[in-house]
């Protein structure tokens, strides 16, 4: 496939000789003569290097060069310039330029600096390969059942981080990387197995335990009450730690950021983790405590978390904090927008609780759409387009003008999603949930290298109605279907992402506390 080049210059129709020498050298070359058309066109197409000239009308070179670092850090821009002052040059390559070329250009000299770039650029990925493979072993010793919580989550960071700097590397490279990733979830699920029954209850070496769901509140949020400013909770349901590395880079300019990592609660899906998260309880412990906040009836997970205002208004309670808190759920555009349009209420409030729903419905939508399905195929699209989203999203306004305000806020996630790729046949009544990486009902009947069983809900915190006696949680990347209409399901569900798990995706997630940099 040959070498992509997008070339912008108001004055495009000028280069045709360039583009046409280019061209016969093999090169598939694109102008257009502005940089709004430039950023459309990175959205929508794949290119190797960028060709940017300095002095354009409207959009000039230096903010279509920050916008497209924005989108897409790794491409290589090249700026031409007519100008030779040093403070233009300075800017440009501190914006991390690949290179700069004065006015009047020749097309042996675009042809040289292009194949040195792309030459740069196989180099550097060879290099990363190179880099990875010496690692490889190291890392595959590391994995263990019995190592401690934060052991895992370096493995896990390790992984994501190789994941990113790989996805445009050798296929071949990339899957030895991703039976890596297997092979270590694999035993993750052996180490929640044998280890989260001491964690909930608080036993053996507590000093060696993960931060849980219910404690995000009182270690992150309740503390920046202390500094008499507003403060905003914000979860972003099911977000990963990989989306986030991408969101954390956008908002860096506006913020300094410390990151931390914390366990999801089992199962990782709505009900549990994120009414954990906004009640500061386990599952069974909001039951007992606030029955007429937990209802059993319905299958529908998102009927399970009505109530998140009220359970932080009695967990702000509790722990006697001296705040009246806000609360709102973004769904949807709409939503968002009127958000947006209330920043100043919330930049002045004492605390406020968030939850955003992109890409968790992203997740539900990609299940049920070929189209989403095609637009989305694997892990790498799925940080893209999350990224995509995030960076002309109310959201990122939103956040951006606290910032402004010198708003302290603590971003999280509620659990993960793992690409679900293996069914595993589950054995069950009438009366079985019907989730699809967790199950609650009597007596279910699974294969033990694919889940696990909890025998005894109570000892994990979990809740149990009427006709149910025990949960199966789904390992690695299985998903759950029954032996009738088993052809059915598993051409709806296999290759889509799911939640609930006990993956490293879905478990492992990061907790971060961000500080205007302009603040006091």
């Amino acid at each position: 496939m040959a070498n992509r080049i997008l070339w912008v210059d108001d004055e495009i129709e000028h280069l045709r000789p360039h583009i046409l020498f280019l061209k016969q050298k093999g090169f598939d070359v694109v102008g257009v003569s502005n940089g709004k058309d430039a950023l459309t066109l990175v959205q929508q197409q794949n290119f190797d290097i960028v060709f940017l000239d300095e002095q354009m009308p409207g959009m000039d070179g230096l903010t279509t060069l920050t916008h497209l670092k924005d989108m897409q850090n790794n491409l290589p821009v090249v700026m031409i310039t007519k100008s030779e002052e040093e403070e233009i040059m300075e800017e440009a390559i501190g914006a991390k330029i690949a290179d700069y070329l004065i006015k009047p250009v020749n097309p042996n000299q675009i042809l040289l600096t292009v194949k040195r770039i792309l030459d740069r650029r196989r180099l550097e990925s060879e290099k990363s390969a190179q880099d990875y493979l010496r690692q490889f072993q190291q890392i595959a010793m590391r994995i263990d059942p019995d190592m401690p919580w934060a052991n895992w989550v370096e493995v896990f960071r390790q992984l994501t981080r190789w994941h990113i700097d790989l996805q445009q590397s050798d296929p071949a490279m990339l899957e030895v990387l991703e039976d890596q990733i297997a092979e270590a979830n694999k035993t993750f699920g052996k180490f929640i197995e044998r280890r989260y029954e001491e964690w909930v209850n608080k036993e053996g070496e507590v000093e060696e335990h993960p931060i849980l769901s219910p404690d995000i509140f009182e270690k992150y949020v309740a503390p920046l009450m202390k500094e008499k400013k507003p403060v905003l909770y914000l979860v972003i349901d099911c977000m990963r730690y990989d989306q986030w590395l991408l969101i954390e880079k956008l908002l860096s300019r506006e913020f300094t950021i410390q990151t931390d990592y914390y366990a999801s609660i089992l199962p990782t899906a709505t009900p549990y983790s994120r009414n954990a998260l906004f009640s500061g309880l386990m599952p069974s412990e909001i039951k007992a405590k606030y029955p007429e906040l937990w209802q059993d009836d319905g299958e529908d997970e998102h009927s399970l978390n009505k109530h998140e205002h009220e359970l932080l208004m009695h967990l702000v309670d509790r722990l006697k904090l001296d705040v009246k808190p806000k609360y709102e759920k973004v769904v949807n555009a709409e939503s968002g927008a009127k958000v947006l349009a209330k920043v100043n209420e919330y930049a002045k409030h004492g605390l406020t609780g968030m939850v955003f729903n992109f890409v968790d419905t992203l997740v539900h939508t990609r299940t049920e759409s070929d189209v989403i399905k095609e637009i989305v195929p694997d892990d790498s699209a799925f940080r893209s387009i999350t990224r995509t989203w995030f960076e002309h999203s109310s959201l990122y306004q939103f956040l951006k003008k606290l910032a402004a305000e010198d708003v302290n806020i603590v971003i999280t996630s509620d659990h993960g999603a793992t690409r679900a790729l293996r069914d595993s046949i589950v054995k069950g009544d009438r009366e079985t949930s019907t989730n699809l990486r967790y199950k609650y009902g009597r007596n279910l009947g699974v294969s033990k290298n694919e889940a696990i069983i909890v025998q005894k809900p109570e000892r994990w915190k979990l809740p149990l109605t009427a006709g149910s006696n025990n949960y199966i949680i789904a390992k690695e990347n299985y998903y759950f279907v029954y032996p009738t209409n088993y052809h059915k399901f598993q051409k709806r569900f296999n290759d889509t992402f799911l939640h609930g798990g006990a993956s490293m995706e879905e478990v492992i997630l990061p907790v971060a506390t961000l500080r205007p940099k302009n603040g006091g």
